[in-house]
Formats: C-alpha cells, sequence, structure tokens
C-alpha cells in the first residue's frame, strides 16, 4: 500500500510527496490505521524504523480532521520525550509533515529561557512536544493546561525510564483528561516498561516490529581489540583515513568525551562534544554543524544516543563499548537510516570484553572481528602525530632524571 492510497488530508500527503516517501515502513503500515481509528496503541520498534512518522501522520490527520469543525483552544496531543534532542527531532518531523496543515507543533524543554517558551504556549499550539522536566515547571506555574489534550504520546518510553523519569509519567495523570486516546511507543520491552504501558493504555493495539537480528541489514558492524590507552589513536587513523565522512563517536562518559576531543585537538583534528553538561544553545548549534555537514565528527555520550536522527552518518565509532546491550543497537542505528548503508566500529579493549559477550548474547549472534596483527598495530601507534613514542623525549626525560638523580647523590 501505498502513502497516496491512504485516507488522510491532502496537505499531509504533499509533505510525505515532497519528502520522497512512498511506501510505508512496517511500523507505519501497522501503527497509522489504528491511530486513524481513535485506537490505543503500545508499539515495541527499533530505532530507525520510522516510528515518528507512524504517530505523527495519524495525529496530524486527526486534528486537521477536528480543526475544521471549530473547537476551543489549547493543546490537543502532548508528545513525551526523555531528551532535549530527541524531542526537537520530534518537533522537526511534525512540522515538516504538516507543513499543508492549519496544525501548529511546538517544542519545550529545558536548559533555555522559559519566557518566549511561555509566549509561544499563549498564542496557541495544538502538538506540544516536551521533556518532562520543563513541562513540569510550566504545569506548576499554571503557565501551561493540559485539560484539553486529547491524544499523549510517549516515546522513547524505556529511555524515559532508564533516565529516572517514571514517577514524572505517573504524576503526569493527574494533569490529564482520563478520556484520551494513548501511544506508548518504546524500542525494548521488559516488566516495568509492560506495566506502565498497561497502566495507561485501554484495550490497546499491541504491534511489535522485532527482526531477528536487531541491527538493521544495511548496517555493517564489526569489532576490533584495542586497548584503553591506544584507543585515541586508532581513531586518530580512522578519522585522518575518512576526511569527507560524517563520524559519530560514543563515549560512555561526559568526561571521556571532553578527553577524546582535546586528543585529536592534539593531532589537528575537528571535533565537537554533544553531552549533559553542554548548555542547551551550544547543543543545538553543535547538531546543526553537524546535521549540515559543517562538522565532520561529533562525540556524544549515550544521553545523546536517541535524539539524534541526523541524515547521512556513514560511521559510527563506539570508541567505549555501552555499558548495556540496548545501548549497542540504538548507537549503532544512528548509521545506515533508511535506504542508506552504514558501517559501525567498536573498539573493546581486555576490560571491555564481558560488555562484548552481553553484547553478543543480545543480537544472538557474533560481531564480525577486525584482525589487527601485531605490526600493523605498532604501526598505528608510531605514526600517531600525538607521538606516543617519541623516542627523543624519552631520551631526554631519562637523561634529565638520571642528572637530577646524581645531584642528590652528590649533595648527599
Amino acid at each position: 500500500m501505498k502513502f497516496e492510497q491512504y485516507r488522510i488530508d491532502e496537505g499531509i500527503k504533499k509533505a510525505i510527496s515532497k519528502l520522497g516517501y512512498k511506501k510505508p515502513t512496517d511500523i507505519q503500515f501497522k501503527s497509522i490505521p489504528p491511530i486513524l481509528k481513535g485506537e490505543d496503541v503500545l508499539a515495541i520498534a527499533q530505532t530507525g524504523t520510522g516510528k515518528t512518522a507512524a504517530f505523527a501522520i495519524p495525529i496530524l490527520h486527526i486534528l486537521q480532521d477536528r480543526k475544521i469543525e471549530g473547537r476551543p483552544d489549547g493543546v490537543k496531543c502532548l508528545v513525551m520525550a526523555p531528551t532535549h534532542e530527541l524531542a526537537l527531532q520530534i518537533e522537526s518531523v511534525f512540522y515538516q509533515l504538516g507543513k499543508h496543515t492549519r496544525i501548529t507543533s511546538f517544542c519545550i524543554h529545558g536548559g533555555v529561557d522559559q519566557e518566549p517558551q511561555i509566549k509561544q504556549l499563549n498564542k496557541g499550539v495544538d502538538v506540544l512536544i516536551a521533556t518532562p522536566g520543563r513541562m513540569f515547571d510550566l504545569v506548576s506555574q499554571k503557565a501551561l493546561n493540559l485539560d484539553r489534550v486529547e491524544i499523549l504520546v510517549l516515546d522513547e518510553a524505556d529511555h524515559m525510564l532508564d533516565l529516572g523519569f517514571i514517577k514524572d509519567i505517573r504524576d503526569l495523570m493527574r494533569h490529564l483528561p482520563r478520556k484520551r486516546q494513548t501511544l506508548f511507543f518504546s524500542a525494548t520491552i521488559n516488566e516495568k516498561i509492560k506495566n506502565l504501558a498497561y497502566s495507561l493504555v485501554t484495550d490497546a493495539i499491541r504491534i511489535q516490529i522485532s527482526p531477528k537480528d536487531p541491527v538493521a541489514k544495511n548496517i555493517e558492524h564489526a569489532v576490533a581489540f584495542v586497548e584503553m590507552d591506544d584507543k585515541r589513536f586508532f581513531l586518530e587513523d580512522l578519522l585522518k583515513n575518512n576526511l569527507e565522512k560524517k563520524i559519530l563517536v560514543f563515549v560512555r562518559t561526559k568526561v571521556r568525551a571532553e578527553r577524546v576531543k582535546k586528543a585529536m585537538e592534539r593531532v589537528e583534528i575537528l571535533t565537537n562534544t554533544i553531552h549533559s553538561d553542554i548548555l542547551q544553545e551550544e547543543r543545538e548549534t553543535t547538531m546543526l554543524d553537524f546535521r549540515t555537514g559543517h562538522l565532520k565528527v561529533l562525540i556524544a555520550t549515550d544521553v545523546s544516543a536517541r535524539g539524534i536522527d541526523i541524515p547521512d552518518v556513514e560511521y559510527v565509532i563506539n570508541y567505549d563499548l555501552p555499558d548495556s546491550a540496548e545501548y549497542y543497537v540504538h548507537r549503532v542505528g544512528r548509521t545506515g537510516r533508511g535506504n542508506q548503508k552504514g558501517q559501525a566500529i567498536s573498539f573493546c579493549s581486555t576490560e571491555e570484553r564481558p560488555l562484548l559477550e552481553e553484547i553478543e548474547k543480545n543480537l544472538g549472534k557474533p560481531i564480525h572481528r577486525i584482525e589487527i596483527s601485531k605490526n600493523d598495530y605498532q604501526i598505528t601507534l608510531d605514526f600517531s602525530d600525538d607521538k606516543p613514542h617519541d623516542w627523543k623525549a624519552l631520551l631526554e626525560e631519562a637523561e634529565g632524571f638520571e642528572a637530577k638523580r646524581k645531584k642528590k647523590k652528590k649533595k648527599k
């Protein structure tokens, strides 16, 4: 079935056509009809399957259809997202798909001044995309009223639980009408998520898109065994051999992100970082630079992983292996989006081998090994511009140490 055959608003069809989409993805094919009928939906689908459009398309149609009839102003649809980046990405999808409709969408999140957000809310917003913190701030200040919400969407619900938002989600229900349509989207499912989902939805249509391999087939992913202290030299080598490629590098912590950035600066490779300590304005500028290709290498932590939906990311580098097997799938899923090919390479140190075993167990098969001979390994270290083996400097340091030792001996 093609999009043009769906009974949806012509303005939405026009936007879909301009974006170059002809056929729905699996999650879109299975989600759009029940959402259009007003059913609650519980959907489990991996990253990169087009699930934002799976709920944005029918929601825009429903609201456009009702808007023609005329009714009171106020937020009609609330979309909850765990991170700033994901919230902004969802807003972008609603904007692109709703260009030829009368529906207004707007995103609120922390890290920026709230006054402009309040002004926009006062002007009238149909679809509100929000992160929990800022949303509750505005609700408590009575700057945001949610009593006219007709559709609630919880996107990346598993990540919201990981970040500790379960109490916030339950508190949210006190501010919403009981009679509403609820759409619950998650990349993974476990007992905790199941319990939350079934406490929010009513007679939900359950949809699960779970291919045997959770990593998309157009992504080639492999692992190289590299010791922790040597990773920067292998990253340098990889980046210098792919200067024009758009590359996303994942590390485990904010401190690691900044250290890797500094290491790349020493060898004159331009990179930037994105993590929770970066100011929102800087984060948005960095994301825009990466999206447009002005920045070729972005270093990110897992908190940002699900919000990075950037076209044409050709490589994902797991500089550090993630703590959770699920995060591996989310990380590598940042490349090979849609019909594009992508490559993901992981550096695994001796201490990270248990993490690799857990990831492979989750995938149900081993990850392809990149064989590096001892000779090639040493060459990568020796040819680094960071001079890991600057023998002259080491000799001078040793001579200086010996001179100090002799001086001390004479004093005695």
